[in-house]
């Protein structure tokens, strides 16, 4: 089937899978990290199993696309939309592993029983009977005997229906057979036109949200440096999160030997785990620090319009403030001095994206150190007693963004805020209602035990030990 555009075509699963790993098809720099949960894994594989549609792939044959390993596209064809459903395939089939959304690197494993036809995320249990076949791949591996693998597996389980499970395990290894639609986009539209259709296609299943659509577009932006942008991003989260990944992270020369990655190599050496961003933090911190809006949204309007230059300019410059050797350690440092030492007492993501606005916000205007710290902790503090951000928080961040940077004041802004968001009823009333409340992850006794440690308080009827130890 041929049309202006495109031209349909069909492969079995297994040729694709081959055509990946022999990159014959790239993935390219505008695509997302792997963003599926092993729920949608294992209902991918269920699909294939009984026959169901799995949607189309997209491919596009163009060269000079600059791919996610760092290299730039010759003849391959690049994999525009289908990027989580073949890592979802590669990593239960064939045993791959992949990052996860945390840069921890593992094998998702999915189980299958034949006689029920059923399959599951293995747990213990299931490991433990012999009636499951705990991870798939096994019955994919290149050296797996199938004959044997089901002799074997029939042998383990006495009093089945031999005939059946060898059919269903067949039924099973068959999956690498089935066709997959190809959709092959014209190699004469431009970089700006596939990342529109990309965005387009992605308004179902794991929607696109304006973080995830202007990586994108920085992606695609290469006369602006938009790709390096992106790409120091995805560098300094990674890092931030996993800094023994540097040396991984080099082996992508071209952009290591940018001014881009110098800048964030002093992450290599940084293991305090408190704060992690994920790019949608630094994207919305950047925003409200450049722009002095909240709405991400209108980031894309900018970054889309006729002239573009000058909203690249503002991004690649809130970017260097964000990753900022100085900057980030100073911050995390003011966040720790408030007695939040450990990630999970950090578990209110808008407001700590919040407090780091203020604290940039305050650094350009070259407050005086301890105000700014003063200022930074109340702020925190006050946010995640508030609930400041859990209603409309793209909203009521650009509010607090044109406050700060309004004449009165950030002070006077927080001043008005503690007056009437934690009156006297909030602190004999409402707080205490919020405390009786079980739960690991309740901030409030996150903030009780962060002003614990800030005082250095001893622990529960001890004379020694504080409860910091």
């Amino acid at each position: 089937m041929q049309s202006s555009n495109y031209s349909l075509n069909h492969y079995t699963i297994a040729t694709l899978l081959q055509k990946i790993k022999s990159k014959e098809i790239a993935i390219p720099e505008i695509q997302r990290p792997f963003v599926w949960s092993v729920n949608k894994v294992r209902d991918l594989i269920d699909s294939l199993y009984h026959g169901y549609p799995v949607g189309y792939l997209i491919t596009w044959p163009k060269s000079g696309v600059s791919l996610r390993d760092g290299t730039i596209s010759t003849r391959e064809l690049i994999l525009i939309d289908g990027q989580q459903r073949m890592i979802a395939l590669r990593t239960a089939l064939i045993g791959e592993k992949v990052f996860t959304k945390k840069y921890i690197e593992k094998q998702i494993q999915i189980a299958f029983h034949p006689d029920e036809e059923k399959f599951a995320i293995p747990t213990k249990v299931i490991k433990q009977d012999s009636g499951w076949i705990s991870d798939i791949s096994n019955v994919f591996s290149s050296d797996s005997n199938q004959h044997r693998f089901i002799r074997e597996y029939c042998e383990a389980n006495q009093g089945r229906n031999v005939d059946k499970m060898a059919e269903r395990i067949e039924k099973l290894y068959q999956i690498r057979e089935k066709p997959v639609g190809i959709i092959e986009l014209d190699p004469g539209l431009n970089v700006q036109t596939v990342a529109e259709i990309f965005k387009r296609i992605n308004l179902t299943g794991v929607k696109l949200n304006s973080s995830d659509y202007i990586m994108s577009k920085m992606a695609a932006s290469e006369q602006y440096n938009g790709h390096l942008l992106r790409k120091s991003i995805d560098c300094f989260c990674h890092l931030a999160t996993v800094p023994d990944a540097y040396n991984d992270l080099t082996e992508d020369t071209t952009f290591a030997d940018t001014d881009y990655f110098r800048a964030i190599e002093w992450l290599k050496d940084w293991h305090d785990n408190l704060y992690t961003p994920k790019y949608s933090d630094v994207l919305q911190v950047v925003f409200a620090l450049e722009f002095k809006r909240g709405d991400l949204s209108a980031l894309v309007d900018f970054l889309s319009s006729d002239s573009p230059e000058n909203a690249f300019n503002q991004l690649a410059n809130g970017i260097s403030k964000y990753m900022n050797e100085t900057n980030f350690k100073r911050f995390i440092q003011i966040l720790s001095s408030a007695g939040f030492e450990d990630d999970s007492m950090l578990t209110a993501g808008n407001a700590v994206n919040s407090a780091y606005i203020l604290f940039l916000t305050l650094r350009a205007r070259s407050e005086n150190s301890n105000q700014i710290e003063n200022l930074v902790r109340r702020w925190f503090v006050m946010s995640v007693l508030t609930e400041r951000y859990s209603g409309e928080p793209q909203s009521t961040l650009g509010e607090d963004v044109r406050n700060i940077n309004a004449q009165e004041g950030a002070e006077e802004y927080l001043k008005r805020l503690e007056r009437t968001e934690l009156s006297e009823s909030f602190w004999k009333e409402k707080l205490p209602q919020k405390l009786d409340k079980s739960g690991s992850k309740n901030v409030y006794f996150q903030i009780f035990l962060a002003s614990q440690l800030k005082k250095n308080d001893k622990g529960f009827l001890s004379r020694d030990i504080t409860v910091r130890d």
